[in-house]
């Protein structure tokens, strides 16, 4: 009946408060009525009150609906309910669905349809009025004012920082970080200060920082180098140079402007990290293309209080056409329509390390500032070698490996010294595996 998984399910709690409570709930003696088709599971949870909390969910278009009060979501009583369907479907006995649950899905059906008009009528008007495109030139010009400001301190602060050497990065001061930082967010370039920001963590934090460090000092130098000659950059390039410094893209204009692809794409990975601070979550989601063999990235943000996108479950397969932002080695991708299918899929990818690092020079030629390289590799088999945690391909040949203790263990274990599907992304130095396959049971690392 439910095409989730537990694993999957576990996926989709907020917080593990909520998941352990959930699992509470996958109990029959809770629930004061049950039931589930093809298309939607529902139930009536006992509460604290005097009615039982009507729990809807939409298996079609993954979404979810509770009375309760909670301001999580999905709440304890939706992931609740998907558990029971998951272990113990025979106990939702109920195949029509009430009309409390049908008009909830004929509601979202509703929403589902204009949002598609929408899209058809905005594909079908794509013309930007001449006063907004005055407008927008003229911000244009003030931010590039800015930004060229913002290269020539950026440029005076790299070369102040080839002076003093490498060997002073440890013990510098954070403010020397963090003036750097705030001229780039004055000067509208938040990308460069979340590069410096992060440069600002590596001394000291591993083995090899200082070739990370430098490695992220010259890329900083050629975005500086590619800025200043960014007329004569490819058109792809300048997208690059643009994305990195932090200028944003209009999605709603990708949308309409730029021709998709058309696909299979399974959710290979899914994670989901909040700020405490801002009380942001951040969700990250790479996808591979069955058909197109290609990687996508879809990031999605929400204040915790609100419910982050529902369908992008790991190991569920979606067909859609995805729309890529601008560049020359695109990865980030955006959805122009999308469905869940019912299928499963296990990746492709290189089979060797040799075919790999063929796969990572070719991608980085097109984008130098490729920071991390997704991929998929075939066959690949963890080992400890020297203290160190790799893998091995079959030709003998090794790939470090960037993981937790507990993580590289788990992945050891997963092997037990058999080949693996693996996936993961490569910063240049270390490979970080993100999700691994035994059979067809996936398994995420992170």
């Amino acid at each position: 009946m439910s095409k989730l998984t537990v694993e999957q399910i576990h996926s989709l709690a907020p917080d593990s408060s909520s998941l352990k409570s959930a699992q509470g709930l996958a109990n029959v003696r809770h629930w004061v009525s049950l039931g589930g088709n093809d298309k939607a599971l529902w139930g009536e949870c006992k509460g604290s009150g005097k009615e039982p909390y009507k729990v809807r969910v939409d298996l079609l278009n993954l979404g979810y609906a509770c009375t309760c009060p909670s301001r999580k979501f999905p709440c304890k009583h939706s992931v609740g309910l998907m558990l029971l369907s998951a272990t113990s479907s025979a106990n939702l006995t109920e195949k029509n669905p009430p009309p409390w649950v049908a008009e909830w899905l004929e509601k979202r059906e509703e929403r589902k349809t204009k949002a598609e008009k929408k899209t058809q009528a905005r594909d079908e008007t794509p013309q930007v009025p001449a006063a907004r495109q005055k407008e927008a030139a003229r911000r244009i010009a003030k931010r590039e004012k800015l930004a060229d400001l913002g290269i020539e301190s950026l440029e005076k602060w790299l070369k102040d920082f080839a002076r003093a050497g490498l060997a002073g990065a440890q013990s510098a001061p954070p403010s020397s970080w963090n003036d750097q930082t705030a001229r780039m967010v004055d000067s509208q370039l938040p990308g460069a200060a979340r590069l410096i920001r992060e440069m600002a963590t590596l001394p000291g934090t591993r083995p090899d920082w200082a070739d990370i460090l430098l490695l992220r000092l010259s890329r900083l130098h050629l975005l500086v180098q590619a800025y200043r000659r960014l007329d004569i950059l490819p058109e792809a390039s300048q997208q690059d140079v643009r994305g990195l410094l932090g200028w944003s893209t209009n999605q709603d204009e990708l949308l309409v402007s730029t021709q998709g692809s058309r696909d299979d794409w399974l959710v290979i990975h899914s994670h989901t990290e909040l700020d405490e601070k801002t009380n942001l979550r951040a969700q990250t989601n790479w996808l591979w293309g069955q058909g197109n063999k290609r990687m996508a990235l879809v990031l999605n943000f929400a204040h915790s209080s609100q419910p982050m996108e529902a369908s992008l479950v790991q190991g569920l397969v979606l067909h859609g056409e995805l729309v890529y932002f601008p560049g020359a080695y695109p990865l980030r991708a955006i959805f122009k329509d999308k469905k869940l299918v019912d299928k499963k899929v296990i990746p492709s990818g290189y089979a060797t390390a040799r075919d790999f690092l063929d796969g990572y020079a070719s991608a980085l030629g097109n984008d130098p500032w490729l920071e991390n390289f997704p991929a998929v590799l075939e066959k690949a088999i963890p080992a400890r070698t020297n203290e160190s945690w790799v893998l091995r391909d079959a030709e003998g040949y090794f790939l470090p490996l960037l993981a937790s203790h507990l993580s590289a263990w788990e992945l050891f274990a997963l092997g037990g010294g058999h080949p693996l599907t693996v996936f993961g992304t490569w910063d240049g130095f270390a490979f970080t595996p993100l999700t691994a396959w035994e059979s067809e049971r996936l398994v995420n690392l992170l």
